[in-house]
């Protein structure tokens, strides 16, 4: 049954409260100025209003768990603070002489919530900093941070053995003893396996495979497409990522790489983030193989800003973005995209970086403003031919292609039309303010553990990645909304 947070408190907890809270902390601004009421409004079709015994209020439960990302706690050890630490103890809303939620309490309600209802208390605490007029409409950059998975990688023999005992421990009772006997390995090689081992691991659980599917669907299905996956992994579209199971622990994590020489197994924490602010504005996960710069998945996060009426002027990201079609997208939102080439020797580029794109004529003009006297289409943009007889005396001749019989010829290709019309003097501003959203992610994995996951597959991952970028917004609020006030930063367990 729900049960709402009282906002009155008895004297007794007027009384150690008022002496014993400290005058000045971060904490308390964030109770005084920001209405938690939203948390209710997000989990009031978890409960019955008439059914049941008495829950913990809501914003009791989610306060607690904000402070478990706020100070890097587990379940446990927040719940331990709450008990001891009056100031925590204040801030969740709890009197004295309250019940305080166990751990098993936290576990619950994050689960009943799920990620749908943790995505939609970000969105209420976004909308919140839109409301205060903090968001604004200038710049939108975009990025993604490796998130490393809460797994250990196993070999491939030794994910093979795990994955069909796995499977015959979930239907023991229903197999025979003669495939037991034959399928069922439980030792796990401790060194690397041989190129025969693993072919006759590989042919054993082909065979196992065959033999099980089709059969016992609802109890083992997904884990026999799992180890079918890992046999013949299957592409999800032509040269895209294959979908290869890392581990039946986390069967989302996938290895992906933060740098050429540096690879990792996870997840991808992509942001939005509002450049004059500070504020990060939308925010999804994906798995660690997937590429952030994909136009799909550009599209959705520029789709869910555009969901909260959040637009702005111009978008910035790293050369992973450098595409046609993200390109497109952004202009046709009325978006200028200041996105670096992803080619590093553009010997052909650089002779006509300064040359003028004129969309409405759909021609190109030299840097002097001369027009070309003629256009050709071809398949991925268009050629512009130029009569050298106006580059006579011309200051930049030796900064323009070389010409050929009386012709200079510049191929402008689509993608490139539109990096000409962004060549603006913001863009070098802009390209310079994007190293911002890299101190917000070290900000996130320094202080909040964003670096690791505290879960296991991407649906509760994901919940990880709300409560860190929420728990990042309400302390950029209160920065930008309040004095900055010189605070006594308590360590965990201190008032």
């Amino acid at each position: 049954m729900l049960k709402k947070e009282s906002g009155q408190k008895d004297f007794f907890d007027s009384y150690v409260y008022e002496r014993l809270l400290p005058n000045k902390h971060i904490l308390l601004d964030i109770k005084e100025s920001l209405d938690f009421s939203f948390v209710d409004e997000a989990a009031k079709d978890l409960y019955s209003d008439v059914m049941g015994r008495p829950s913990f209020p809501p914003q009791v439960l989610f306060k607690m768990l904000f402070l478990e990302f706020f100070y890097n706690l587990s379940d446990y050890d927040v719940v331990e603070q709450v008990k001891t630490n009056v100031l925590f103890r204040y801030f969740a809303g709890l009197g004295i002489s309250e019940d305080t939620p166990d751990d098993t309490t936290l576990v619950v309600f994050r689960k009943r919530l799920g990620e749908e209802r943790f995505k939609r208390l970000f969105d209420d605490v976004v909308a919140k900093a839109k409301e205060k007029g903090l968001i604004k409409d200038t710049l939108k950059i975009l990025d993604a941070t490796h998130i490393i998975a809460d797994i250990a990688i196993p070999s491939t023999v030794n994910l093979l053995r795990h994955g069909r005992r796995r499977i015959i421990k979930r239907i023991e009772k229903r197999l025979s003893p003669s495939v037991k006997e034959k399928y069922f390995n439980e030792k796990n090689l401790a060194y690397k396996p041989t190129k025969e081992t693993l072919e006759e691991e590989i042919a054993l659980t082909r065979s196992f495979v065959d033999e099980l599917k089709g059969k016992f669907t609802e109890e083992i299905g997904e884990d026999i497409e799992l180890l079918e996956g890992i046999i013949a992994p299957k592409d999800t579209k032509p040269g895209g990522p294959k979908d290869q199971l890392v581990s039946f622990v986390d069967s989302d994590a996938g290895f992906g790489h933060k740098s050429i020489d540096k690879p990792f197994c996870g997840y991808k924490g992509h942001i939005a983030l509002d450049a004059d602010s500070g504020i990060v504005t939308s925010a999804r996960t994906i798995s660690g193989n997937r590429n952030e710069g994909n136009n799909d998945e550009v599209k959705a996060i520029l789709d869910d800003d555009e969901s909260k009426d959040i637009t702005h002027k111009a978008v910035t990201a790293d050369s992973l973005y450098d595409s046609y079609e993200n390109r497109l997208d952004m202009h046709k939102r009325k978006m200028r995209a200041f996105i670096p080439s992803r080619t590093r020797t553009r010997k052909k580029r650089v002779h006509i970086e300064n040359f003028v794109y004129d969309e409405d004529k759909d021609t190109l003009m030299c840097p002097e403003g001369h027009s070309p006297i003629s256009k050709t289409s071809q398949e991925n943009g268009n050629l512009f031919i130029f009569s050298t007889k106006s580059c006579r005396g011309c200051p930049q001749i030796n900064g323009c292609p070389k010409p050929n019989n009386d012709r200079i010829r510049v191929f402008v290709s689509n993608d490139y039309k539109l990096m000409l019309l962004d060549n603006i003097p913001d863009r070098k501003e802009a390209l310079l303010r994007r190293k911002m959203i890299e101190g917000k992610f070290g900000e996130a994995k320094k202080w909040h553990n964003l670096h690791k996951a505290r879960y296991r597959r991407k649906s509760r991952v994901a919940i990880q990645v709300f409560m860190t970028f929420m728990v990042l917004n309400i302390k950029r609020m209160m920065k930008l909304l309040l004095p900055v006030p010189e605070y006594a930063l308590c360590g965990t367990g201190f008032g």
